[in-house]
């Protein structure tokens, strides 16, 4: 299993240096926020904006 050209030991060091630097706590918190920003960035690139539905009902009225 490789994922951006890392393997299982490169990953699970990763994993063990973010538990580390953030806390157990936080790493769901942090995930999250990450997978917020992940799906903004693909709304964004769909063109799917908050301005273009705006413009859109303004429109329809």
């Amino acid at each position: 299993m490789e994922i951006f050209g890392l393997g299982l030991p490169e990953l699970l060091l990763i994993a063990l240096v973010l538990m580390l630097l953030f806390g157990a706590a936080k790493l769901p918190e942090l995930g999250r926020s990450l997978g917020g920003f992940g799906r903004e960035i693909k709304k964004g690139m769909n063109g799917e904006d908050d301005s273009s539905k705006k413009v859109e009902k303004k429109s329809d009225n």
